[in-house]
């Protein structure tokens, strides 16, 4: 079992503005308060349901590398195993449904699909796991490549206490934890945004081939720990000795693949939304003949408004809660194009 370590975390460098650090706080939160996205079902929550209107696709297949059911101590046994057993790589594969493949301590999960993931407005795909809980959280890296062999990792966050470990059956705040898997409860995933990793070099974010789920492993012993890209432990429940252990995928939805993206780049600017950041009255128009059909919806899927337009139209946004939603436009050849909004 892990013992206690010394905490050790960067402290927010004040801002000369009231303004200022208020939006560093908002947009960039760092320090053991910080506030990230809620559980499911509270205001602000980023969570995606499993049936949501926003996923296109899923993975079409899955290799797993299994881990320990307890990394510090190998020869553990569980039913005659010191690696997990439960579930099989086809549960990772198509909807999530509920069944799912436990990769163990540090195991592995690379999972692939029909047609490449492509970079767009908004989250590109969300992964599920299987919490019973909107506290029970296991959690894992995930990590990118467009040819199966170079990968980049999504710069994480976890500001969970790093002096005491989160016990086998522990909890996890939401809202301290950022671009991990595992993040929200069963039916509900954690969305992931290409341009997160924009600087990317050794990837193309408009043909993402792969992607690769690791298990966090959780534990804060100095020899066995993991850190999130600020340099903190991260902590979730350990040690989890049984054939279940670990990080349960449930399956990756695809949110913008090379179907339902490129034709649409070319004519983004066919399509105008301001002002953007909107507060009250938002405008689009566009130079398209005949109508345009348009859907609003939030980062869940749900959509909130639809409807279809020629030319030039108002729309009333006073009533949207201050977030971040996506505007899809149907063009008449069939090409969709997909822009981000922001009510302030």
């Amino acid at each position: 079992m892990c013992g206690k370590v010394s905490e050790k975390h960067d402290r927010m460098k004040i801002a000369r503005s009231g303004l200022w650090l208020l939006m560093l706080m908002q947009f960039f939160p760092t320090g053991i308060n910080a506030q990230y996205h809620p559980p499911v079902d509270q205001p602000g929550t980023s969570a995606m349901h499993k049936d949501s209107v926003s996923f296109v696709s899923w993975a079409s297949s899955c290799i797993i590398e299994r881990g320990f059911i307890n990394m510090v101590d190998s020869g553990l046994t569980y039913n005659g195993a010191n690696k997990t057993t439960y579930g099989t790589n086809s549960y990772a594969t198509g909807r999530a449904d509920g069944s799912v493949v436990s990769l163990g301590d540090r195991g592995t999960a690379l999972l692939s699909f029909d047609l490449p993931i492509v970079n767009r407005p908004g989250p590109d795909f969300a992964v599920f796991e299987n919490s019973f809980s909107d506290s029970f959280l296991e959690l894992a890296f995930v990590e990118v490549s467009s040819d199966g062999q170079h990968f980049v990792r999504f710069p994480s966050v976890s500001l969970t206490s790093e002096n005491e470990q989160v016990s086998t059956f522990g909890t996890v705040d939401a809202t301290k934890i950022n671009n991990l898997a595992g993040k929200y409860r069963m039916e509900f995933g954690t969305p992931f945004d290409l341009d997160d990793i924009l600087d990317s070099a050794a990837i193309d974010l408009q043909n993402i081939t792969h992607i690769r789920i690791i298990d966090v492993g959780g534990c804060l012993e100095t020899a066995y720990a993991v850190f999130d890209s600020q340099g903190h432990k991260v902590n979730d429940p350990w040690p989890t000795p049984f054939d279940t252990g670990g990080f349960d995928l449930d399956g990756l939805g695809v949110i913008h693949n090379s179907a339902n993206g490129f034709d649409g780049e070319k004519k983004v600017t066919e399509v105008l939304i301001y002002p953007n950041p909107v507060t009250s009255e938002m405008s689009v128009s566009t130079m398209e003949k005949g109508e345009v059909g348009l859907k609003i919806s939030d980062l869940s899927g749900r959509i909130l408004l639809e409807q279809a337009f020629s030319d030039k139209e108002q729309f009333d946004f006073s009533s949207f809660t201050a977030g971040l939603y996506i505007a899809r436009f149907s063009l008449n050849d069939g090409t969709i194009i997909t822009k981000k909004i922001v009510k302030n």
